[in-house]
């Protein structure tokens, strides 16, 4: 029951305002007008304003109000653009508010079926249709998605490029086709269906927005092409029902949506139903399980392939709970938590519902609002999973937002719809997303091509077009890194000869099998031997170590490392970064011992460390020594630094130096073997100091990169992956060492072994293939930002040089040689 506003107003003051002995009478409380938004044009209104930006000038209505009015042409039409008052229109009031003109123009085309009926109509239309959906079906449904998914799919070859959109929607017209109508389209149907789909649209949103319905009926171009798309429609809609002759066949499985809709009877008649209600029916599942589905899907690949480690987790999930070669069950996907928290995530930022519509039958409020009887009233699901009120980030792709069940049942979040028009098809249609993700995933790695990614294109629907990868099988990349992995170990087994301090980086990458990236390197080699022998008398002047551990430490060939991570330093700059890494390196080594183990010791290393970022430092610390030399280099890295470098930098030095007393609580624990790979990722991201080695970049440069260039979402994202793939490379080349210690170690090919199940081989060539892809990714970003920021292109490059510099490091320095293998 809905209260009256004027009952809700006052119960509201009742809980504000301490009751009186004798409460005055209640003022009638008058509904108000919604408010009308800025910048109609005469005789448009705001249809210019929706049509040129539909998702900007709907989502920059919420400022106005919870409900706004806006003119389309001659007609005023109230946006609802809160949540919760959509959910109050779905739900209580979904019988005095039926559906509006978008949904008109189908119901004129297609009948009455269960997408545009009303009232008793379609709740027995429902109960008619309800059982295809129940869950006694979805096994055999599942069966029939991963075996359609990998027939499409093993059609593709090796090298091919494809456009996804226009496969996906192939490929979900095939699902719908062969799980409810048990039928296969011809070539032609199906190829005829996506040409026509696309006008049917576009006619449905124009002649939504006519001001008369009579404008439906003139000869104009876009009600031809409307037509023509609907005749087109009934005829593939009659070929999946009646066979390819046309003729009513007998539907030979009782479980067929055909079949269910022709044993029922019309409750009001107590007829058969009719073939042209059969028809509705089945034209509104094709549209419904079609377009929406593959739009999705297409959304999902676009995403998996700009968040690398979104995909790899997916994979390492399917590998656990949905192994290769098994017919997915509804108990499987019930374990698939985190790929159901991605589809959710991909569901919420790219709502395919741009706009829908209903009409006001009676008077109604929403909230303070009074909307009077015969006021059409719409809402985006697309604005509303898109509020910066409802979401954090909200144009940010965070799967990790709906863990533990953090969004489901909201009210903001409605894909599907609420209330008695809530769609039938929603368990199967987040069944199919997973189905068909798992099976390409599983086959193909697709790999983006430069300027084809997708883009919004938004009719009634928020459609992904453009998107294009370059096929490469998962098999092919697992043949490629067995002899990768094969090198990789080799090489740490057997250490690295000596070579010359400029040295060439190797002809090819042996993560990426391609031809290296070449690292400048202008400075002379004696000049970096000099900056190397400096180092060498820091380390002694401050204690950090005796002459006698030089020899060792010196074979780590630190300063090799910088000379190909920064190529450009010189001078003072040059010893900063070679003093700053040695630094971390012996502090890094001491977490081998006592301290990484043990929480307080580690904390009493630690915290004078980040104290003194801000100017303090308690002077009892365990080894002064590390204390007094950093309090030394991060007055080097600090001066003359504008505000915004210093906070920058003091802020990730602090995440950096943070990971070393979590990880000795986390073995104090025990907890090491149960950490996940995003736990794990995010300690190594952070702990690696690849971070400030990044700010340090401005330092070597003389300036700041640009501000806009730091506001940047996608510089974020690029630094993340910086970070990230200088971290595997170091796991990789780190592996045999770390696999000796007693303590339990942090490095991602051991924690994909214990969290997938997977062999050495394998976890290493997962760790392989996600530096390649982080790489790639890294490029695109690098080419966009640049193209936008050109001042901060030196700092883009630096991000590439200093991964280059670490996987040539990494493969050559006595750093990660086993104890006692060093000489051999």
């Amino acid at each position: 029951m809905v209260l009256p506003t004027n009952v809700l107003l006052a119960e509201t003051r009742k809980r504000i305002v301490p009751p009186r002995t004798t409460p005055p009478p209640v003022p009638a409380v008058r509904a108000a007008v919604p408010p009308l938004a800025p910048g109609a044009l005469p005789g448009l209104g705001h249809a210019t304003a929706l049509l040129r930006d539909p998702l900007g000038f709907l989502g920059s209505l919420a400022r106005l109000g919870g409900v706004v009015r806006i003119r389309l042409g001659p007609r005023t039409v109230c946006v609802v653009t809160d949540a919760r008052l959509v959910h109050t229109l779905l739900v209580a009031l979904a019988r005095d508010c039926p559906r509006g003109a978008v949904q008109d123009t189908l119901r004129t085309a297609f009948g009455d079926g269960l997408l545009m009926s009303e009232g008793q109509a379609h709740r027995d239309r429902r109960r008619t249709i309800q059982p295809a959906f129940g869950p006694d079906r979805m096994a055999g449904y599942l069966a029939v998605m991963h075996q359609v998914t990998e027939e499409r799919a093993g059609r593709w070859r090796p090298g091919q490029v494809l456009d996804v959109a226009k496969e996906m929607n192939h490929l979900a017209l095939e699902i719908v086709t062969r799980s409810l109508f048990d039928a296969r389209l011809s070539e032609d149907a199906t190829l005829a269906f996506h040409r026509a789909l696309p006008d049917l649209v576009k006619g449905q949103i124009v002649q939504s927005l006519y001001p008369h319905p009579a404008f439906a009926r003139l000869p104009l171009p876009v009600n031809r092409r409307f037509d023509a798309a609907v005749r087109v429609l009934n005829r593939v809609v009659d070929q999946a029902v009646n066979g390819r002759s046309g003729k009513v066949r007998s539907d030979r499985r009782a479980g067929t949506l055909p079949a269910l809709l022709r044993a029922a009877t019309d409750p009001a008649t107590g007829r058969p139903l009719t073939e042209a209600d059969v028809r509705s029916e089945a034209i509104t599942m094709f549209g419904a399980g079609t377009e929406t589905v593959s739009t999705t899907l297409t959304w999902l690949l676009d995403e998996l392939l700009r968040h690398p480690e979104v995909e790899a987790r997916v994979l390492a999930e399917l590998d656990e709970h949905l192994p290769a070669g098994t017919t997915p069950t509804p108990e499987a996907l019930g374990r698939l938590t985190y790929t159901r928290s991605v589809t959710q995530e991909v569901v919420r930022l790219h709502a395919p519902n741009a706009f829908l519509m209903r009409t006001a039958q009676v008077p109604v409020d929403l909230g303070p609002y009074r909307v009077p009887a015969g006021t059409e009233l719409l809402y985006s699901l697309t604005a509303l999973h898109r509020d910066p009120l409802r979401y954090d980030e909200p144009l940010s792709f965070r799967p990790e937002r709906w863990q533990d069940g953090g969004g489901l049942g909201r009210p903001s979040f409605l894909p599907f719809g609420a209330g008695k028009h809530k769609c039938i098809g929603e368990a199967f249609a987040w069944a199919e997303l997973t189905v068909a993700a798992a099976a390409i995933l599983r086959r193909w790695r697709p790999v983006a091509v430069p300027g084809a990614r997708a883009r919004e294109v938004v009719w009634t629907t928020v459609q992904a077009q453009g998107l294009r990868v370059r096929l490469a099988p998962r098999t092919e990349a697992v043949v490629t890194a067995a002899a990768v992995t094969e090198a990789v170990v080799t090489e740490v087994e057997a250490g690295a000869p000596e070579q010359p301090v400029n040295k060439p980086l190797p002809a090819r990458c042996p993560f990426t099998g391609t031809g290296a990236t070449p690292v400048p390197t202008p400075r002379p080699p004696a000049e970096l031997r000099a900056a190397a022998d400096r180092h060498a008398d820091w380390t002694v002047h401050h204690g950090l170590l005796a002459p006698a551990e030089l020899p060792g430490y010196q074979a780590y060939a630190l300063h090799e490392l910088i000379g190909h991570a920064f190529p450009r330093a010189r001078g003072t700059e040059l010893d900063l970064l070679v003093d700053t890494l040695g630094w971390f390196t012996v502090l890094d080594d001491r977490f081998d011992g006592p301290p990484g183990r043990r929480p307080t010791e580690a904390h009493a290393l630690v915290d004078p460390l980040i104290s003194a970022l801000d100017g303090g430092a308690r002077p009892d610390t365990p080894d002064d020594r590390l204390l007094t030399a950093w309090r030394e280099l991060w007055h080097r890295q600090s001066e003359a630094a504008s505000p915004a470098w210093r906070a920058r930098a003091a802020r990730e030095w602090r995440a950096c130096l943070a990971t070393f007393p979590a990880e000795a609580e986390h073995r104090a624990r025990g907890t090491v073997p149960a950490l996940g790979l995003a736990d794990t990722m995010r300690l190594r991201r952070h702990g690696s100091c690849l971070y400030p080695f990044m700010n340090i970049l401005e330092r070597v440069h003389g300036a700041d990169a640009p501000a806009a260039l730091h506001a940047e979402p996608a510089l974020h994202r690029l630094r993340a992956n910086t970070a990230d793939a200088a971290t595997l490379i170091n796991d990789l080349y780190s592996l045999e060492r770390e696999e000796r210690q007693s303590a339990a170690a942090f490095n991602t090919v051991l924690t994909l072994q214990r969290v997938r199940g997977c062999t050495r081989s394998r976890a290493v060539r997962a760790v392989r293939a996600r530096v390649t892809r982080l790489r790639q990714e890294n490029e695109e970003l690098r080419r966009d930002l640049g193209r936008r920021h050109p001042a901060g292109r030196w700092y883009l490059d630096g991000t590439r040089e200093l991964v280059a510099g670490v996987q040539a490091w990494t493969s050559t320095s006595d750093r990660y040689l086993v104890p006692g293998d060093r000489g051999r």
